[in-house]
């Protein structure tokens, strides 16, 4: 096959599917194990609510349920699947490759497996790894998953981050269609040098795990919530403003933004900045932020309720640690 562009499939979107915990925690449960309270947690996340995995699910496991509910509602096996690609920052273990598992829970046998770890960007790098394998040839048919049990390790004695986050999955089913756009260009972009800002400093090669290490509670997410926010609400307005460049659109032409969902205040800052507040997706107030499985249960819900119908633009934007950010327009096919 040609590699000039002229040769690249158009790649869409067939199906989506989530899974979410049973368990729900709300506000005012977190009252009764950390000094907080419902009022000082809404004011500054917009969150009410968040869903825990029990302690018998893995991340493998939200992973494979939300994945057979996507090739359910893409009308495919899951044999199918060329490519399987999980987004996560909480795998079940450092090896295999949490992909792996949710291969053999789901029976994609076909399937080539890996993980993707980009924090809460992750979801949105996966969806344009698996693009380009599909638009070149190399794959049919992949399935991306963003999968997280952030529960795990938050410090539950933190009141700055345990109200934060939540677990849960998304899935998303891509193949090569006669889509006119499908899944369109994107941006992307990354600090390093910006790190220490959001991270969990224990626990791999550089600071092992370790009596010490866990004295120290370096097991757990540390982040400087200012400063986060700051960088979020900077770099993902530009993503929007790059990615709608990049496809020679603009605001008017996207029938939703779908941000991921970190934190209310950040949402809306984008929102106004951008003056499209009104068509800016919101679902943190029911299952906070879930990492790398929020813009696909968000895309997910957003199809399922009706906000958006075939032929429409969506426009996706993520941030997360790294730094890593990004930006997707997706021509809505189903």
């Amino acid at each position: 096959m040609s590699n000039s562009a002229n040769s690249l499939r158009t790649v869409s979107i067939i199906g989506t599917g989530t899974y979410l915990p049973e368990k729900t925690v709300t506000n005012r449960d977190l009252e009764k194990i950390v000094d907080t309270n419902d009022e000082w947690i809404y004011s500054r996340t917009g969150m009410r609510e968040r869903r825990l995995a029990r302690d018998d699910q893995a991340t493998s496991d939200l992973a494979a349920a939300a994945a057979q509910a996507a090739l359910a509602d893409a009308g495919i096996g899951a044999d199918e699947v060329d490519l399987l690609i999980v987004a996560t920052l909480s795998p079940d273990m450092f090896f295999p490759s949490t992909a792996c598992f949710v291969q053999e829970q789901i029976g994609a046998k076909n399937a080539y497996c890996y993980d993707l770890g980009a924090a809460c960007s992750g979801s949105l790098y996966a969806l344009e790894t698996a693009k380009n394998q599909i638009a070149c040839g190399a794959v049919n048919t992949a399935l991306v998953i963003g999968a997280e049990k952030m529960s795990t390790f938050i410090d539950w004695k933190d009141r700055n981050t345990c109200v934060l986050f939540g677990d849960g999955a998304g899935a998303i089913v891509l193949r090569a269609t006669g889509a006119e756009r499908g899944v369109m260009k994107s941006v992307f972009g990354s600090d390093g040098s910006l790190a220490p800002l959001l991270w969990t400093p224990g626990g791999g090669s550089r600071n092992p795990m370790s009596h010490d290490m866990l004295n120290r509670n370096e097991q757990y997410l540390k982040m400087e919530g200012r400063e986060v926010y700051k960088h979020a609400v900077t770099q993902m307005t530009k993503s929007v403003v790059e990615v709608l460049e990049a496809n020679d659109l603009c605001a008017e032409d996207i029938k939703l933004f779908i941000p991921h969902q970190a934190n209310a205040r950040i949402i809306d800052a984008i929102g106004k900045r951008l003056d499209v507040q009104e068509r800016m997706f919101l679902n943190v107030e029911k299952y906070a932020n879930t990492s790398a499985a929020a813009l696909p249960i968000a895309v997910d819900e957003a199809a399922k309720s009706g906000q958006i119908a075939k032929g429409d633009l969506i426009l996706l934007v993520a941030f997360g640690g790294g730094f890593t950010w990004g930006a997707n327009i997706v021509e809505w096919t189903k």
